[in-house]
């Protein structure tokens, strides 16, 4: 249980660092200057400004200095890394799944923020998860199934790949953004090739009814797919044993 608290304060650090990640990086700012800062009045905000959750129950979702309303979203992000770091720990422990599980969990918040917010996903999360993700294999399988995984990565991206190009040849304009076809090579290499194509069928169920409100209430034609798939992934891992009865009648 003490592993779990800890986990679950770990991760609500983590979502605040990924908050200001994606939201600096998606504008092409540094992470390092200026330091954390109101994005209203430009104070520099001090430690008791910058714990999580409770700096914002604390100051009742407003900035200390000028007392403009603070986005809710920074919260909900936090809490949501830290139960999804602890859960990763309540259904792995420590393993091999465990650290992947903490991979995706970093991976779903960065693309929820960056994706629904500016409609990209970030290159820079996505090579670092592929190296760690190569390393883990290696530590606790062997290099050459980590080879493997790569192949399967690759092939997940070419299907991707195609499946984009063939949008957009279809529907005369872009279908499918870079960054769903590059975050699908870290899918082959978590899930393999084949339980991949399970979470991307997952994913067009997951993103349906978000895109047929859209289309109604806000008539938006542009979807972020990211989050939904990124979503599927997770839990066709976290799931895993689940999903594999489907092959058992396929």
């Amino acid at each position: 249980m003490l592993y779990v608290v800890y986990l679950f304060i770990l991760g609500l650090l983590f979502g605040s660092f990924f908050y200001c990640m994606g939201i600096r990086l998606s504008n092409n700012e540094s992470l390092i200057r200026p330091p954390s800062h109101c994005d209203f009045c430009k104070h520099q905000l001090g430690i008791l400004d910058l714990i999580p959750i409770f700096s914002f129950v604390f100051l009742k979702g407003k900035c200390r200095y000028c007392h403009k309303k603070l986005p809710f979203d920074y919260l909900l992000f936090e809490f949501l890394t830290g139960i999804l770091f602890a859960f990763s720990y309540t259904k792995f422990h420590f393993s091999y799944e465990f650290f992947i599980s903490l991979i995706l969990s970093s991976l779903v918040v960065l693309i929820f923020i960056t994706d629904f917010k500016y409609m990209i996903i970030l290159d820079s999360p996505l090579i670092v998860s592929l190296v760690l993700i190569f390393i883990l294999k290696c530590i606790y399988f062997d290099f050459n199934a980590a080879l493997i995984s790569l192949g399967h990565g690759l092939c997940m991206f070419l299907t991707m790949f195609a499946i984009g190009k063939f949008g957009s040849f279809v529907f005369k304009k872009e279908s499918l953004g870079g960054g769903d076809i590059k975050f699908s090579f870290i899918m082959g290499m978590v899930l393999t090739y084949k339980f991949s194509m399970v979470a991307l069928i997952l994913s067009t169920f997951l993103a349906l009814p978000y895109a047929i409100g859209s289309l109604y209430f806000s008539k938006a034609h542009e979807v972020p797919y990211g989050p939904f798939l990124v979503s599927s992934v997770f839990l066709v891992f976290y799931f895993f044993d689940k999903f594999q009865y489907l092959f058992y009648f396929i």
